[in-house]
């Protein structure tokens, strides 16, 4: 055996072969034997899933997650089994939902491998022999026939009118001829007209095939690697991460500096450890899985209605973020069927005879069906034209190197055959010797030959598609072959146009308004994928598949960045834009529905697919569309944006009111001479302050919060609770001054009397903090009322319920205390509004600040 050469689609056969030690004979058994055993199994994607007890521990890698564990443990600790109970569910549920993400990328690899052969005719030492398709080496010849796939990458050594559909691997619409004549070194994977590959099928004729790779190594297996590689985090999991990491590193300094102070001032070493650990566990958001899995099944819910099925729940988080839209043209920017606008002469003038002629050729072919013939009937029927009657003589079949299809009928009364020859400007044209005129045919030269070309061109830049006609007559002869094809009078052009779907110009419109750009990503031309952008508002500044591949990725990050439309584009290369717009920092949604979109719609942050696509398409998407509609997607963006801002709510509210709660206790315990609250108290003050904040997974949402795509912004985070903690605070050591100070409370009223004042103004910041607007002038759900006045009255009436009161050790309040501590949140209110304003006005000037839209 030779090396064999990197670019092996360029060699001849012969050379392929020896390479691989292979003759004519096929292999013997023995060597067969061997070679499997070298190369392994002709299989894909490996096993079929991974270790389950490692999915499911992966799932308490999350910070916040191990933060929720910590917290349930002390929650059982000082006996609160119910708060410890609901941590423990949402903790679980969360995971759940998480590991089932995980686990579907095996569904995914099963879905690629239902659609590969199962057994192949090979010839071995030979003879003819049927075997496993995940046998077959490199080295094997495999007999090919119509309706067989492919069981492996390799050359065509043989072949009689061979036809391969590869759309769903290459996204070619129309079958391709193969020949065995070796392509170019630098033909991109769908021009390798002599390669055959893993997951396509033979539309007709016959071959035989050299295999050459096989398995993991083939085009096909490389996507079953990438889709069952770990999927990258997407922008709401690191934002989740990062807020994570921000909480923990927070609660480790809380905990190590009270416990600290308590020790040194004497305090019991157990009450004082429980009351540290209970103020970090206070500050822990234990409701944000809940939050988070609530509003997702309500958007998943209202998206479903709409026609979008959400497969990942995590994206309508995601898809709420998005800022980028990569799609195809065909059938999504247009409606994906051709119709005939116009049949002329040679120099543009609407013709009869031309349409004529072509309903002749494309009713009469039984080659490829395909979208233009079918137009062409129809149009013809819908103008009553009857359908042609000339006895067929036979037919030359269109193939992708000719680019031509031609008719022989019989002329009626003439001792002649009339050759009508349809197909691609350029090819048919080189086949014309004369051309079509009122003064009846002419012959075509250079002038006229370039006059047809510009018509061609000005037709090009208008974004339809020109098929050209000609015809010649023959003495009768019983056989014709493409040598017929000469000597021929240009006829005249068919003129086609993909139209743009119904409103396509103002759903385009409505995505920018919503701060997201849309992409084309297209294998068509770079003149009709222009002229779809134009016409659909978008930008036309344009990159080529084969610019693409000349680019550095760190070039491709920028052009990526400032390019609208990428056209001619190879299927490997789709994946590659998506991260290069995700270097730069957006978040990617993609919708595709082929095989070869599989890794695209895996790296993407959301993949959307529709409800017609190939298997594995649907299984690595996000989202899947029951009609492959755009508008419906604005919907479901709108919902995600609701979501997150939901989520945002709870993070900055609970957060913040935690934070200053929990710093007032810290600093309370270096002047007191006791505990501000015991901690079972504080377990129970976030336990009751949850019901409300629970209930901001329903609340309404501003509309100009849904006009931008939010963002995860840690260091905001931080900031923001940071800044309305210490308001918190202040209000909190004021209670502490006026209720030692003024009402020389002991130990159990202070402790009763701040507990009702530290829900209290939680409830204040619920209200105030969950709009950017004034909070009078923006209305909160009911779900978020009645749950907010209910924990108000309980915080009011506890210490009069007796032995629960006793229990945790509340004691009935003065009149004077309780009015004191309403006026004290009242006045909260009052203040944290005004921070909130200062805060937000701060956020929207340029610069580096960004407030979350809440």
């Amino acid at each position: 055996m030779l090396p064999l050469a990197e670019t092996w689609w360029a060699s001849p056969a012969t050379e392929v072969a020896r390479s691989l030690g292979a003759d004519g004979n096929g292999l013997s058994k023995a060597e067969a034997k061997r070679r499997l055993a070298r190369h392994g199994p002709n299989r894909v994607g490996g096993r079929d899933g991974r270790d389950v007890l490692k999915l499911v521990l992966r799932q308490f890698e999350s910070p916040l997650v191990l933060i929720l564990v910590f917290a349930a443990a002390i929650s059982f600790v000082v006996q609160e089994w119910t708060e410890g109970g609901i941590i423990l569910a949402t903790v679980f549920g969360s995971t759940l939902l998480s590991f089932s993400q995980e686990y579907r990328a095996s569904t995914a690899i099963k879905a690629l491998r239902s659609q590969l052969a199962l057994t192949v005719r090979a010839v071995r030492a030979g003879h003819e022999v049927t075997i496993p398709a995940d046998q077959v080496v490199p080295g094997d010849i495999i007999l090919l026939s119509a309706g067989n796939l492919i069981p492996a990458d390799g050359i065509v050594t043989e072949a009689r009118d061979f036809l391969v559909t590869q759309a769903a691997l290459t996204g070619e619409s129309f079958p391709v001829e193969k020949r065995p004549d070796p392509s170019p070194a630098d033909a991109p994977l769908a021009e390798r007209t002599n390669v055959v590959l893993l997951g396509t099928s033979a539309r007709s004729g016959t071959a035989r095939m050299l295999v050459v790779r096989t398995g993991q190594s083939t085009a096909y297996g490389g996507i079953a690697a990438r889709l069952a590689a770990p999927e990258d985090e997407s922008d709401f999991e690191r934002g989740i991460r990062g807020f994570g990491q921000m909480l923990t590193r927070i609660m480790s300094v809380m905990v190590a500096s009270v416990l600290a102070l308590n020790i040194a001032m004497d305090r019991p070493v157990i009450d004082s450890l429980l009351f540290a650990v209970a103020l970090a566990v206070g500050l822990t958001p234990e409701l944000l899985p809940a939050i988070v899995s609530v509003t997702m099944a309500a958007g998943a819910r209202r998206m479903a209605a709409a026609g979008v099925i959400v497969r990942r729940t995590a994206a309508i988080e995601n898809l709420g973020t998005v800022d980028v839209l990569c799609t195809d043209k065909t059938g999504t920017l247009t409606t994906g069927e051709m119709t005939l606008l116009d049949c002329t002469d040679p120099v543009g003038a609407a013709s009869d005879r031309v349409l004529h002629l072509a309903l002749v050729n494309a009713h009469l072919q039984r080659g490829i069906e395909n979208p233009l013939d079918t137009s062409i009937v129809s149009a013809a029927v819908a103008r009553g034209l009857p359908l042609p009657a000339p006895p067929k003589v036979d037919e030359i079949p269109y193939d992708f190197l000719r680019k031509r299809l031609t008719i022989v009928v019989d002329v009626a009364d003439e001792d002649a055959h009339l050759l009508v020859t349809k197909g691609a400007f350029d090819q048919v044209l080189s086949c014309c010797s004369r051309v079509a005129d009122a003064a009846g045919e002419t012959p075509l030269d250079p002038a006229r030959r370039a006059a047809l070309a510009r018509y061609a061109q000005e037709q090009g830049d208008e974004g339809l598609r020109l098929l050209a006609l000609a015809t010649r007559r023959m003495t009768p002869r019983p056989r014709y072959a493409a040598e017929d094809e000469a000597d021929m009078t240009f006829a005249g052009f068919l003129v086609f146009a993909d139209p743009l779907k119904p409103g396509m110009v103002e759903t385009l419109a409505g995505f920018r308004e919503s701060g997201i750009a849309v992409k084309i990503i297209t294998g068509d031309n770079r003149h009709v994928a222009r002229h779809v952008a134009h016409a659909v508002g978008l930008p036309t500044d344009l990159m080529t598949g084969a610019e693409l591949d000349r680019t550095r990725d760190e070039a491709l990050w920028h052009l990526a960045e400032v390019r609208s439309v990428f056209a001619e584009i190879e299927p490997h290369q789709k994946e590659r834009i998506v991260h290069a717009l995700q270097a730069r920092g957006h978040v990617v949604a993609y919708l595709g529905d082929g095989i070869n979109d599989a890794p695209a719609l895996r790296r993407a942050d959301v993949g959307i697919s529709v409800a017609g696509a190939v298997d594995v398409a649907r299984e690595s998407a996000d989202v899947v569309l029951l009609s492959r509609d755009l508008g419906v997607l604005q919907q479901g963006i709108r919902d995600g944006r609701r979501t997150f801002a939901n989520t945002l709510k709870y993070i900055g509210i609970t957060t913040s009111a935690n934070f200053g709660n929990m710093i007032s206790m810290a600093v309370g315990t270096l002047f007191l001479p006791f505990l501000p609250l015991l901690a079972v108290q504080i377990l129970l003050n976030n336990f009751l302050s949850d019901f409300p904040s629970l209930a901001l997974a329903s609340d309404r949402v501003d509309p100009e919060a849904v006009i931008r795509p939010p963002r995860w912004d840690v260091g905001f985070i931080r900031r923001y609770m940071i800044l309305f903690g210490l308001v918190s605070t202040v209000f909190d050591l004021l209670t502490f001054s006026l209720l030692i100070a003024v009402f020389h409370t002991d130990e159990a009223q202070f402790q009763t009397t701040w507990f009702m004042v530290s829900l209290l103004t939680e409830l204040a910041a619920a209200l105030v903090l969950r709009t950017r607007r004034r909070f009078w002038e923006s209305r909160p759900g009911w779900l978020l009322v009645v749950p907010s006045v209910a924990v108000a009255a309980i915080a009011i009436g506890l210490p009069w319920l007796g032995p629960v009161a006793a229990a945790f050790g509340f004691v009935p309040l003065p009149r004077p205390l309780i009015l004191s501590g309403i006026a004290i949140g009242c006045l909260y209110a009052l203040v944290t509004e005004a921070t909130k304003r200062g805060l937000h006005r701060l956020a929207d000037r340029p610069g580096p600040v960004s407030a979350p839209h809440t």
